[in-house]
């Protein structure tokens, strides 16, 4: 699939709130296109042209767009997860002194499966849009002869939105707390099931469709496919491997 289509089905499937954050890569690829072409062109006019001049801008206030999103997200999840700690403890010593409400146990699993669904959500955020970045940037030296995306992505990878270890180790927190959910609540599969918690979930929440969606993509992004090189995301590893097993096991929805 074409990387402007993928960007197109992962904007679909995301939260509607999330729809104008995605990388303008549209809007990038008419500007290249008005760039002047071939090795040729650059050697003739060392300095950047009014197009090349609009497309650095662009790239540029991209690049602060998904930081200043992501910088927000990044904040609200950790507050999020503090206070979803503090429920699950509060069921749990309810449950000593006998069963929770079942709307309480409700309300809480709903909020774990939704923090930790918006969450994976924001990984894929960061993935599809540092690729579409890496694309456009290849096309762009590509029909000018310049060597922008070395630098670009160098400047790239210092950035808020990809640094993404904060999220991952929320998201691995976050399953280990809806697995302790599921125990309180006495939702966890027997002996001989392959139902996980996350996936029993998928009744719970619709986001969860969009999560494994994102999952996927992700896995694909991080493959090491004919296109993998030197700009490409590293082999996905945990949480978001892990996790996707175990969706491909249960297969609660079909994609």
């Amino acid at each position: 699939m074409k990387f402007g289509k993928r960007l197109k089905k992962q904007v679909e499937e995301s939260l509607p709130e999330w729809r104008d954050k995605f990388l303008a890569y549209k809007r990038l690829k008419r500007l290249v296109r008005l760039v002047p072409a071939g090795p040729s062109a650059a050697a003739a006019a060392p300095r950047r042209t009014a197009a090349e001049a609009a497309f650095v801008r662009l790239l540029d206030g991209e690049v602060d767009r998904f930081n200043a999103f992501f910088l927000e997200q990044e904040e609200d999840f950790v507050i999020r997860h503090r206070e979803l700690q503090e429920a699950v403890k509060k069921l749990a010593a309810g449950d000593q002194d006998g069963p929770p409400a079942p709307e309480t146990t409700r309300r809480v699993r709903k909020e774990v499966v939704d923090l930790h669904g918006e969450m994976v959500l924001l990984l894929n955020y960061s993935a599809i849009n540092y690729t579409g970045l890496a694309k456009i940037l290849k096309k762009y030296d590509k029909r000018t002869g310049r060597l922008l995306r070395l630098p670009f992505i160098e400047k790239v990878l210092g950035q808020p939105f990809f640094a993404t270890e904060l999220i991952s180790g929320l998201v691995r927190e976050c399953e280990a707390t809806m697995e302790a959910v599921f125990q309180a609540a006495g939702g966890r599969p027997g002996a001989g099931t392959t139902t996980t918690p996350v996936a029993a979930a998928a009744t719970e929440q619709g986001i969860f469709r969009n999560t494994v969606a994102a999952l996927v993509t992700m896995g694909e992004l991080r493959s090491g496919s004919s296109t993998y090189g030197h700009f490409s995301l590293p082999p996905m590893a945990s949480p978001e491997s892990d996790l996707l097993r175990c969706i491909k096991l249960a297969d609660p929805v079909p994609i």
